[in-house]
């Protein structure tokens, strides 16, 4: 038998086997025994090729490229009909009431972010983003944190395996929205006034109140004469927009490398107090790292944990809910 007899043998034979499969198990083992890449009848008839004459293989080839065109799509063809329920096959009764979609809801983390931009934007300031792969000049160097201070370990930071192209340092997963103030500072002469919301990335032990990966709202208040008296009202009339008149916020004397001075910031929830951010004057040497005067203008900075304040709002007890995804809890917001 000539090739294009053997051809044309191959598509009838594999052609009237798709059509009797009568189940996928079945339609799968007609695939195998003629489209299979190692032992299928395909295989075979590919060899054949070789044994044509080289003036006839352009013609055989494409006649062979056609019939397998033609199997694979009968075989295509094929397995939609057999994955169709049989209320599909018989048809639809277009007559019947359709079956609404099930509308999803934001996520409580993204409605929480939406609400703090448009609180925030009426206090005056405006909400930038930046990349949460940076480099070490932006996640330590410009916020005032030398090599040997302890937050640079790498253990405590997620560093990336691949360099930064410009200066061949490594790169790594932001731990703060603090670097975003430093890229809209070396771009922007004061005054400045900025929100900056997004993931921020820490290998803490996971448990009811912590995450490896979490949001952060950095503030940033960069002008004349900006004092802490400016960064504890802003902090207090963002918390009681938030979270309501009755809302108890208190500061204690920290240390932050990149303010001076530098508070904690906790509000009252059930029995006791909860971190919620960590807040201070911008740092002089801050300043300078970004081209400003510190004789010349002052600010603030504030980092609050986004998920805390859902939490509170909600009376969420375990920020693990966020990210397990049941639809459940998702459906309450």
């Amino acid at each position: 038998m000539d090739a294009v007899a053997e051809i044309g043998e191959y598509e009838r034979t594999a052609l009237a086997a798709i059509a009797a499969a009568a189940d996928a198990a079945g339609l799968e083992a007609v695939r195998v025994e003629f489209l299979g890449q190692k032992k299928g009848q395909l295989k075979e008839l590919q060899k054949l090729l070789g044994q044509v004459a080289p003036d006839q293989r352009p013609v055989i080839g494409k006649k062979f490229n056609e019939v397998k065109a033609r199997v694979t799509a009968a075989l295509e063809s094929r397995q939609s009909t057999l994955d169709r329920p049989a209320s599909a096959a018989a048809g639809i009764d277009v007559t019947l009431p359709g079956v609404p979609f099930q509308l999803g809801k934001r996520h409580p983390l993204s409605q929480t972010m939406a609400e703090f931009k448009l609180i925030m934007s009426r206090l005056g300031f405006d909400a930038v983003d930046g990349p949460e792969i940076e480099d070490e000049q932006h996640n330590f160097e410009a916020l005032n944190i030398p090599p040997i201070h302890p937050a640079r370990d790498p253990l405590d930071n997620f560093y990336l395996s691949v360099a930064d192209r410009r200066t061949g340092g490594p790169l790594l997963l932001r731990s703060q929205t603090s670097t975003v103030q430093i890229r809209v500072m070396e771009n922007t002469p004061p005054p400045v006034r900025i929100v900056s919301l997004g993931r921020v990335y820490r290998p803490d032990t996971i448990d009811a109140t912590h995450s490896c990966m979490f949001h952060q709202m950095e503030g940033l208040w960069v002008a004349e004469r900006v004092t802490l008296a400016d960064l504890k009202t802003v902090l207090r009339l963002f918390a009681t927009s938030y979270l309501g008149d009755d809302v108890a916020i208190r500061f204690r004397p920290s240390f932050f490398p990149f303010t001076e001075p530098s508070v904690e910031v906790d509000m009252h929830w059930g029995d006791g107090w909860m971190e919620i951010g960590g807040a201070g004057m911008v740092d002089p040497n801050v300043l300078r790292a970004v081209g400003y005067d510190p004789e010349c203008v002052t600010g603030f900075a504030f980092g609050l944990g986004i998920e805390r304040f859902c939490m509170r709002r909600h009376h969420i007890t375990d920020i693990r809910r966020f990210y397990e995804n049941d639809v459940r809890f998702l459906r309450q917001f």
